[in-house]
């Protein structure tokens, strides 16, 4: 049987387990912790923003980071349409309602065009302004966030940033996940670090790092016996999956750039191709992580990208197609969508292609004759 060969599989560095053990010698196997803080601590010093309130899940980074910006009942949130739905439910646990916005053909991200469109006319509509802003870093690659702030500061309306699949990854220098008021990361299981699954809301203040750490931890006041004046979440990092993280970092640049070099390995690969493109940085500004690498193909391949994942499925290799917009979705058809078809184009043409950090050369050269087998076919 042909080797097995996945998207992106979790990826250890060794030490993990040194961290693990200590927690347990130490019965330290509860939502708090040395491990917690340190992974923080690190976390903190890699991305340069001076708080990160480790969390359960990337997801609960993003509702924690609404919440905190006031988002409630009746609001509205901007959101990008091309991405997981993980982005998006957060504003309906509380209550407010998604507004989409289409992508821009560099980046694939949210289109700030439409953006501030989008903006205008739901201040026409409702009366008042959304209440909130998620952009997305896709596959790792930053959005035109310079521009998405500027309209954001242009109408005073605070930016959710959401960087899960983003760490890394880099904006005119400076990290994905730092340019909103609050910045989510995840360290599910297919991320470029995992925890077993966990996440992170990075933080404008530490008085504000000290209030997600409320919310997080049921919410419960400062009294000696159990007293509650605010609806809490159980969204705390445990001890011993930070354990895990914080060995995770200690080979957190070596797992990015050997991502930027599979990216490579396709670039070279595909140079050239009549029918295939690999998503490339739009500039010098951004420095994407490539923690997916992604094709797309042309209107007049004679292969769809599906026909390309099944492929790939009978030699044992696991791809999967682009995002399916969430304005498409069942559970989102009904919302309010300003849009150009850019990210339904890019669903129907595109293909993520194998990038774990533990993939061999081997490996993606595999990954690449099989794709171009297709063609000779």
């Amino acid at each position: 049987m042909e080797k097995r060969i996945l998207l992106s599989l979790a990826h250890m560095g060794g030490n993990e387990q040194k961290y693990i053990d200590e927690a347990f010698k130490e019965s330290w196997v509860v939502p708090l912790g040395p491990n917690v803080d340190e992974f923080e601590r690190r976390l903190c010093k890699f991305t340069k923003a001076k708080n990160v309130v480790a969390l359960s899940a990337g997801t609960a980074a993003i509702h924690l980071g609404l919440l905190m910006l006031g988002v409630g009942p009746g609001d509205e949130v901007l959101c990008q349409s091309f991405t997981f739905a993980a982005s998006v439910n957060p504003v309906k646990y509380l209550g407010a309602n998604p507004v989409f916005i289409d992508s821009e053909k560099d980046s694939w991200n949210i289109d700030p065009e439409l953006l501030e469109k989008a903006i205008i006319d739901r201040k026409k509509i409702t009366g008042k302004y959304p209440k909130a802003i998620i952009p997305v870093h896709l596959y790792g690659m930053p959005a035109k966030i310079d521009e998405v702030i500027a309209i954001a500061d242009k109408y005073e309306i605070p930016v959710m940033e959401d960087a899960a699949e983003a760490l890394g990854s880099l904006y005119d220098g400076k990290a994905c996940g730092t340019f909103g008021k609050y910045g989510a990361l995840s360290f599910n299981g297919n991320k470029i670090i995992t925890t077993s699954g966990g996440g992170a809301l990075i933080c404008p203040d530490e008085e504000s790092a000290k209030r997600v750490l409320f919310y997080a931890t049921q919410a419960r006041e400062n009294r000696p016996y159990y007293y509650h004046e605010h609806i809490g979440y159980n969204y705390r990092l445990s001890n011993i999956s930070a354990g895990i993280g914080c060995g995770q970092m200690e080979v957190l640049q070596e797992h990015i750039d050997r991502r930027r070099q599979i990216h490579g390995l396709y670039t070279e690969a595909f140079k050239g191709h009549k029918y295939i493109t690999v998503h490339q940085n739009p500039s010098e500004k951004y420095n994407s992580n490539f923690w997916l690498s992604t094709i797309t193909l042309s209107n007049d391949s004679p292969v769809t990208a599906d026909e390309i994942r099944l492929l790939l499925a009978e030699h044992n290799i696991e791809s999967r197609l682009l995002w399916r917009p969430m304005h498409i979705q069942p559970i989102y058809k009904d919302c309010p969508f300003y849009g150009t078809g850019v990210s339904e184009d890019l669903f129907n043409r595109g293909l993520c292609l194998p990038s774990g950090s533990s993939l061999t050369d081997e490996d993606i050269n595999t990954v690449i004759t099989c794709i171009k087998s297709a063609f000779e076919k």
